[in-house]
């Protein structure tokens, strides 16, 4: 009797720490300057990472989450098939950066990621505009007319 609980307690504990064993992709996104050197976390909050399998249909293959305040990240449990897997992590002003990973059924990647921040381009004026609506090229003046018959 006592042989058959401790199975069954056995069973039901192997049970719960399955889902606990799902597969997963986790990590963090630091964002950099131009100069590779780190920025503020105040920016990370939200940036994107999508977690894209190439090895199944269309319908199953994107899954994507968002970062924390800290830039960690982590995706949704249950969510990820075996498979190859394209993992972007995206934030706009910056460059996005990619990484390829394989995921088996319990398999726990941990990526970090490194965001480098676009170069702003050099702005340039139109000599004597003082609003944007003076900016405007040749708006022009449309004018339409019915055919002649």
């Amino acid at each position: 009797m006592k042989t058959k609980i401790c199975s069954t307690v056995g069973a039901i504990a192997l049970a719960m720490l399955l889902p606990a064993c799902a597969a997963k992709i986790h990590g963090t996104v630091q964002l950099v300057g131009a100069n590779k050197q780190p920025m503020a976390k105040e920016g990370l909050h939200g940036t994107v990472v999508n977690m894209i399998n190439t090895t199944v249909p269309v319908e199953q293959a994107s899954h994507a989450v968002t970062t924390d305040a800290d830039g960690k990240f982590e995706s949704t449990k249950g969510r990820l098939r075996p498979g190859t897997y394209r993992v972007e992590a995206s934030r706009i002003g910056y460059e996005t950066d990619t990484q390829t990973v394989e995921i088996k059924e319990h398999t726990r990647k941990k990526i970090e990621f490194k965001l480098r921040q676009i170069q702003e381009g050099t702005r340039k004026t139109i000599q004597g505009s003082r609003s944007d609506e003076d900016k405007i090229i040749n708006p022009g003046e449309v004018n339409i007319q019915a055919p002649t018959l």
